[in-house]
C-alpha cells in the first residue's frame, strides 16, 4: 500500500474533525431555529441558559460516576429552565417591540453567568468525554475519534427526531402553526402559549446537549464555555435561514469544516474572520439565508 501524501492526510484529518465540530454547531444552531420558530425572536441568552444544565450534568456525573445520568439531567434541567424563563420572565415582556426582550436576555446572561461564577468559581473545570478522543488510524491517516463518532451519531439522531416531530406528528404541526399563524391557530383550538413554552423547552434542551458535547473538546467547563459556540452557531443559523432546520444542519457543518480548515492552515485567530466573511457573502446574496422560506418570514 502506497503512503498517502502528507498534505492529503492533513486535509482529511481537518475535514473529519471539522464535521464533528460542525455537528455540535448544527445542534446549537437548530436550538436557535426552534426558539425563533416558536417565538419569532432570537434568544441572546441561549449560551448562558445552555451552560447551566452542563454544570448540573457535571455535578451529577461527579456524584454518581455516570456520564449518562449527567446527560439525562442536563436535558431535563435544560427543558425546565426553558419553560421557567419563557413562562415567568419573557411572557411578561411587551411583545410589540423586540428591544425589551433583548435587554431582558442580556440581563439574564449577566445573572446566570455571575451566579455560576459565584456558585462554582470562574476557573475552568476539566470535563472528561465518555469515549476516547484519540483519532482512529485508517490506512495511516488520522480520522475521527470514537468521541467524534459519538457526537455525529447523537447529532444525526436528534436531527432525525426533530424531522419526524415537525413533519409527521400532530404536536409538530401545532408548533409550526402556533409560530406562523397564532391567531388562526387559536381559532382552530391550538393552545398557542403552551406550544410556545414547548418550543422553548425543546430549544434549551437541545442547546444544553450541544454545549455538553462541546465542553470535553475545549478548555473545560466555565460560565463562558458556550459563548464562542453561540457566536458561531448564530452565524450558522443566519446563513442557513433562521426558520430552517435543514439550513441549520447544512450551515453548521459548513461553518465547522471551514473553521477547522482555516485553523489548520492559518491560525485559530483567523477562523472567526473566515466565518464572518462567509456570513457577509451569504447575506449580500440571500439576506434571508440560504434555506429560508420567504413565506415563513412574512407569515
Amino acid at each position: 500500500m502506497t503512503e498517502m501524501d502528507p498534505a492529503v492526510e492533513r486535509l482529511v484529518f481537518l475535514m473529519s474533525t471539522g464535521l464533528a465540530r460542525g455537528a455540535v454547531l448544527a445542534l446549537f444552531a437548530l436550538s436557535l431555529v426552534i426558539v425563533y420558530r416558536a417565538a419569532r425572536a432570537v434568544n441572546f441568552a441561549q449560551a448562558a441558559m445552555a451552560i447551566v444544565p452542563v454544570y448540573v450534568a457535571f455535578a451529577v456525573t461527579s456524584a454518581s460516576g455516570s456520564y449518562w445520568l449527567g446527560l439525562a439531567a442536563a436535558l431535563v434541567v435544560g427543558a425546565l429552565l426553558g419553560a421557567v424563563v419563557e413562562r415567568w420572565l419573557l411572557r411578561l415582556v411587551p411583545q410589540d417591540n423586540p428591544l425589551p426582550g433583548i435587554i431582558v436576555a442580556i440581563g439574564l446572561v449577566m445573572v446566570l453567568q455571575a451566579g455560576l461564577a459565584i456558585a462554582f468559581g470562574p476557573d475552568h473545570r476539566p470535563v472528561h468525554a465518555p469515549f476516547s478522543q484519540r483519532p482512529f488510524d485508517v490506512g495511516g491517516v488520522s480520522v475521527l475519534s470514537p468521541y467524534d463518532l459519538f457526537v455525529l451519531i447523537v447529532a444525526a439522531v436528534v436531527m432525525g427526531g426533530f424531522a419526524i416531530l415537525f413533519n409527521r406528528t400532530s404536536i409538530g404541526l401545532q408548533l409550526r402553526a402556533a409560530a406562523f399563524a397564532p391567531e388562526t391557530s387559536r381559532l382552530l383550538g391550538v393552545r398557542v402559549p403552551r406550544m410556545v413554552t414547548l418550543g422553548w423547552m425543546l430549544s434549551i434542551a437541545t442547546a444544553a446537549l450541544a454545549a455538553l458535547l462541546l465542553v470535553p473538546t475545549g478548555l473545560g467547563l466555565d460560565p463562558h464555555a458556550a459563548d464562542v459556540l453561540f457566536v458561531n452557531a448564530f452565524a450558522a443559523a443566519v446563513i442557513g435561514g433562521l426558520d430552517s432546520p435543514v439550513g441549520a444542519l447544512v450551515a453548521g457543518l459548513v461553518v465547522g469544516v471551514l473553521a477547522s480548515l482555516v485553523t489548520g492552515y492559518a491560525s485559530a485567530a483567523t477562523a472567526p474572520l473566515a466565518v464572518l466573511a462567509l456570513l457577509t457573502v451569504v447575506l449580500l446574496v440571500r439576506p434571508h439565508g440560504l434555506f429560508a422560506a420567504r413565506e415563513a418570514r412574512t407569515a
